[in-house]
């Protein structure tokens, strides 16, 4: 189980590959939707501004409700020759995407941003892992395309657990692919635990 934190945890995610991995850290945190529009293009060209800035407007978009607490927001996209690789809009979408992926090794990043109520203390951070996906028949993309497992998810996938038949974590970590590196956040929380006891020592 984690430490106590000396602060309420806000989700700023309706993504339920978020909340489990909050859940199976033993973490207690409340689940409040951004709701924030999702670009299909990197207005730099890069990756790395997409997601982090993505993820700060997702914090922000919530911080605004917060009086007390910490609001935890995240973006997750995958990146392939350039390009995003987001969330299909429909089957014929996700369909489009396996194939692009399909016998690649891909990026997968995920911008990570925590704001801290009261102070607007933020801590912003990204990270990527390379996903290999193996070449897919077109039997094997129909059987997982009825799975509706691509539904709202970046790449059109979900990963499974713990060992997925398709998709391989070259590099990076498993969470990061899920959508929110736990390992990394662990450390963040611990930062802003020491700020708000930093702030309220008198």
């Amino acid at each position: 189980m984690p430490l106590p934190l000396p602060f309420p945890l806000i989700l700023a995610s309706g993504s339920q590959g978020r909340r489990w991995l909050m859940e199976q850290a033993g973490y207690r945190f409340e689940v409040r939707p951004s709701n924030v529009p999702e670009p299909t293009e990197a207005r730099l060209g890069d990756c790395r501004h997409y997601v982090a800035e993505l993820a700060w407007l997702k914090a922000e978009a919530v911080t605004r409700s917060v009086d007390d607490g910490l609001v935890i927001a995240a973006d997750t996209v995958g990146w392939l020759n350039g390009r995003v690789v987001g969330k299909p809009d429909d089957e014929a979408d996700a369909r489009r995407i396996i194939r692009s992926l399909s016998g690649t090794v891909h990026e997968l990043w995920t911008g990570v941003c925590l704001w801290l109520r009261p102070g607007d203390w933020q801590f912003t951070w990204q990270e990527r892992s390379l996903v290999r996906m193996k070449a897919l028949t077109d039997a094997e993309v129909d059987a997982y395309l009825k799975t509706r497992k691509w539904e709202g998810c970046s790449g059109a996938y979900a990963i499974e657990l713990p060992h997925d038949p398709y998709l391989t974590v070259e590099d990076g970590t498993v969470s990061n692919v899920i959508g929110l590196p736990m390992e990394s956040l662990e450390k963040a929380l611990g930062w802003a635990a020491g700020v708000r006891s930093d702030v309220e020592r008198p």
